[in-house]
């Protein structure tokens, strides 16, 4: 079957052909999917898309008129692609639900003890010779009550990283997790989570009910000196909203793997050019905010796994036989 992958990097040229062999023939493109980039899809019975790929219905429309069937998505997110638009004109879409979940807790975590124990700021201090502490005093996490918002997999690992710290655990999930209340994790109101951690770790999906979960009333209800953390989707977090926690003092600290507008900024080099969003060229700014490309994902095990089953989507989708991955509107 002759696939379009679209968004590819270096990563996906390497990963992708290894887990298909030879199987299915692979065309790969830089370009994001968009209306202009539609047309690169002729020929091609399947897309294979990722995060900032987007998939409305006047593309997917577009898709369909150039005979494309299926879109397979390299990613656990759908909320790139209508499902509805997608069911109406046949067009069978599956994506990777789950992806080495201890990479992304595992980077969490990472990120959390970067800023926590100074290590950015120490790391480039030493390298100019200055080893004075001063500036890079830190918290025991033993004994911290840590919130994780969302405990399914990606939220189980990191309360089990944070149990074996020695946290206190409070968990906001629609549907609890007994892994999680084995491990000792009381689940709580949104509102008493906020209020009560001293580590908030955001784990949930973006929906229209948790969009901008993280906003001014929320940051209101915090504890002074809190520590946010964000290795989900962009949108949970109004970045305005953190800049101004920030500048008060608010927030002690804000690590994000992800950003709302992070569409054409992440995954790209600027190094020569600038950052052209200004709230995240503000928040750049901060000493204690500490910013990564979406790369949580980014192990060797995830690229693997994302790979192996975007193959077996596609081989699914060739055969004519259900996909256990399939998503529906």
């Amino acid at each position: 079957m002759r696939v379009v992958v679209f968004s590819a990097k270096p990563h996906d040229r390497d990963f992708l052909p290894l887990a298909c062999a030879d199987r299915h023939d692979l065309v790969f493109h830089e370009s994001r999917l968009s209306a202009a980039t539609v047309p690169l899809a002729a020929g091609a019975e399947a897309v294979c898309l990722f995060v900032h790929d987007h998939a409305d219905a006047t593309i997917l429309a577009g898709l369909a008129k150039l005979g494309v069937k299926h879109l397979a998505l390299r990613c656990a997110g759908f909320n790139n692609v209508d499902l509805a638009a997608a069911a109406q004109l046949g067009l069978g879409v599956a994506r990777v639900p789950a992806y080495s979940p201890h990479g992304v807790a595992e980077h969490a975590v990472a990120l959390l003890m970067t800023l926590n124990r100074r290590v950015h700021r120490a790391y480039n201090r030493v390298r100019d010779g200055n080893f004075a502490l001063e500036g890079l005093l830190g918290f025991n996490v033993h004994g911290k009550t840590v919130g994780i918002v969302g405990t399914g997999k990606i939220g189980l690992c990191f309360a089990r990283i944070m149990h074996g710290f020695g946290a206190r655990l409070l968990a906001h999930d629609p549907v609890p997790n007994p892994e999680a209340v084995q491990l000792g994790a009381e689940y709580v109101a949104l509102d008493r989570l906020l209020a009560g951690s001293d580590i908030i770790s955001l784990h949930c999906p973006l929906t229209p009910a948790t969009h901008h979960l993280i906003d001014a009333t929320a940051l209101a209800r915090m504890r002074d000196g809190v520590f946010l953390v964000n290795t989900s989707r962009g949108p949970l977090v109004d970045t305005a909203a953190v800049i101004e926690a920030l500048k008060s003092g608010k927030l002690g600290a804000l690590a994000l793997d992800v950003y709302e507008e992070e569409e054409g900024i992440f995954y790209e080099d600027l190094s020569a050019a600038f950052v052209p969003d200004d709230l995240l060229a503000r928040l750049l700014t901060f000493p204690n905010v500490l910013v990564t490309s979406h790369q949580a994902f980014f192990t060797r095990e995830a690229l693997t796994s994302i790979a192996a089953t975007t193959a077996g989507n596609l081989d699914d989708f060739a055969a004519g036989r259900p996909c256990a991955n399939a998503v529906k509107a």
